[in-house]
């Protein structure tokens, strides 16, 4: 297995990114801020106005240290990386598979099936702790309408079939979230998923975690030799890694989910690290993105046993895990792909 480095995150403004031998070093004004092995990281993911030299760019290259770049409120804009070592014939077979209906349909099923029942776990815990009686009623329904819903997937006639039960799924789970957060509710709520732009603290808490997710599921992919581009449950289009997409929905509520209601009903963050741009979008402050990105990092280090691999795996390594099951699927070496349903 894959051994699970560091990600470095860059998020203090008109930070200066430099190259000293095998080390990058980070520099704020003229002070030196951090000397960081280039051997100790995975990744780099710059915030907002970050510069980087030329010779810290090659380093990452050289190395294969993916090197990313977002907004300051965490979209992403584009990501530098060296030559990919992907499988000629694995990429030609995923095409293959992408422009064949019926195994197409049978791999979406699996991510759109693992993502309604992890988030069917989510809702099924919350119902165990809350004491309030009719919260727990309603999560108990809406986990009701996920396991029948967990169940069509397998009977879907079409993609576009398939893309209406994950819709339909994605309603009933988001319509009762709002009943997990336990804590600062006046400032934490979810009336609705909003994504483009965030409207609200919660909605820009999960989008920012989606954001880093996606991103280790495009590394994941490209690592394994698979194109990120070229999806079975998302469709093509230009600039969109629709196979990252894919792969994130099955751990988009173990992961990304859990963490923002632990941060919230702990109270690691407050409303008040959140604020709102002049085009109402919703967007955290530096210290508040710096809990989150600790946060997330620490989880990462976590390990659970894996069901289908029966070993224990970090959770970090999750994206790649289940990108090399599904490369070994493509490959014709397993049956089918089994997505990872969160224990």
């Amino acid at each position: 297995m894959k051994k699970l480095l560091n990600t470095l995150y860059i998020t203090t403004q008109d930070s200066y990114l430099s190259r000293d031998g095998e080390t990058a070093l980070v520099r704020v004004g003229d002070d030196v801020r951090l000397r960081v092995p280039i051997h100790t990281l995975s990744s780099i993911v710059c915030f907002g106005r970050v510069m980087c030299t030329p010779g810290l760019m090659s380093l990452c290259a050289e190395h294969q240290v993916y090197l990313a770049f977002l907004t300051e409120r965490g979209r992403f804009i584009g990501r530098l990386q060296g030559p990919i070592s992907g499988n000629v014939l694995l990429r030609r077979q995923q095409y293959r598979v992408a422009a064949e209906e019926t195994q197409c349909l049978a791999i979406a099923a699996s991510f759109v099936a693992a993502k309604i029942a992890n988030g069917r776990s989510v809702l099924q815990r919350g119902a165990r702790e809350t004491d309030n009686a009719e919260a727990s009623a309603l999560l108990d329904k809406a986990c009701a309408r996920m396991a029948r819903l967990v169940e069509l997937t397998q009977t879907a006639a079409d993609l576009e079939a398939l893309r209406g039960i994950e819709g339909e799924a994605g309603r009933a789970y988001f319509a009762v979230l709002d009943h997990l957060v336990g804590a600062e509710k006046e400032g934490f709520f979810m009336k609705e998923r909003s994504r483009r732009p965030p409207l609200d603290n919660l909605n820009a808490l999960l989008s920012f975690l989606y954001t880093l997710l996606a991103g280790d599921c495009v590394g994941a992919l490209e690592s394994v030799g698979l194109d990120p581009a070229v999806g079975f449950l998302h469709q093509d289009r230009p600039g969109r890694p629709s196979l990252a997409l894919d792969l994130m929905e099955e751990l988009r509520s173990a992961l990304a989910d859990r963490l923002a209601l632990t941060l919230i009903n702990r109270r690691q963050i407050k409303p008040a690290g959140f604020y709102r741009r002049e085009s109402g979008a919703i967007s955290m402050d530096e210290a508040t993105r710096k809990e989150v990105l600790v946060a997330w990092h620490k989880r990462k280090q976590e390990e659970i046993q894996h069901p289908f691999l029966a070993e224990k795996v970090e959770i970090g390594l999750l994206p790649y895990a289940q990108a090399l099951l599904l490369a070994r699927h493509i490959r014709g070496d397993l049956d089918g792909y089994p997505a990872l349903i969160w224990k």
